[in-house]
């Protein structure tokens, strides 16, 4: 009973620092990536769909995102979606493709960047610490039940705050490495 639990929060960890992640790849560092376009949807034939399953993405060069729709009536849908996303780049539509151009990143715009990562990784924290907290609840039930003992239920206790500790040091040390990325010029 305990190991389940204990593999729940392991499952449950992972997929948080697994979000924080992801989220970090929409961040802009000093390389344009086509990940900064993750969180655009355009509608295509009715329903919303990623850009991506829309239209070819690619990082022509390290300051350059060239969109081409396979549809080409569907630029102008693509192209609003982009400046509602508000990805710090207009789109230029030149009737077959959209090209978005990124100026160098600024001192300020690098450091606003790496506060926007501070958020998603204190994000990842707060989840790591609810499915902390939900591990415990667990726990305390089946020490009410009779099914584990107190000395029992403290060690697992412990036990899932290790894991808890293990999951925000990876969180953090992510986190290092992301400001590194973006405040490196």
């Amino acid at each position: 009973m305990l190991e389940e639990v204990y593999q729940f929060c392991e499952e449950k960890m992972q997929g948080s620092h697994e979000h924080m992640l992801s989220n970090f790849r929409t961040l802009r560092t000093g390389r344009v990536t086509t990940k900064i376009l993750d969180n655009v949807r355009v509608e295509s034939y009715g329903s919303m769909v990623p850009l991506d399953q829309a239209a070819s993405v690619l990082a022509t060069d390290a300051t350059t995102i060239t969109i081409s729709p396979w549809d080409k009536t569907m630029l102008n849908g693509i192209e609003k979606a982009i400046q509602k996303a508000d990805i710090g780049v207009n789109p230029n539509n030149n009737g077959t493709e959209i090209k978005l151009f990124f100026p160098p990143m600024t001192v300020d715009q690098r450091h606003e960047t790496a506060k926007k990562a501070k958020g998603m990784a204190e994000d990842a924290k707060v989840a790591v610490r609810n499915d902390r907290k939900k591990a415990n609840d667990k726990i305390k039930v089946l020490e009410k039940d009779k099914l584990v003992t107190a000395d029992e239920s403290k060690a697992a206790q412990d036990k899932v705050q290790k894991i808890t500790d293990k999951f925000i040091t990876k969180i953090d040390d992510s986190l290092k490495t992301k400001e590194q990325d973006i405040l490196t010029v």
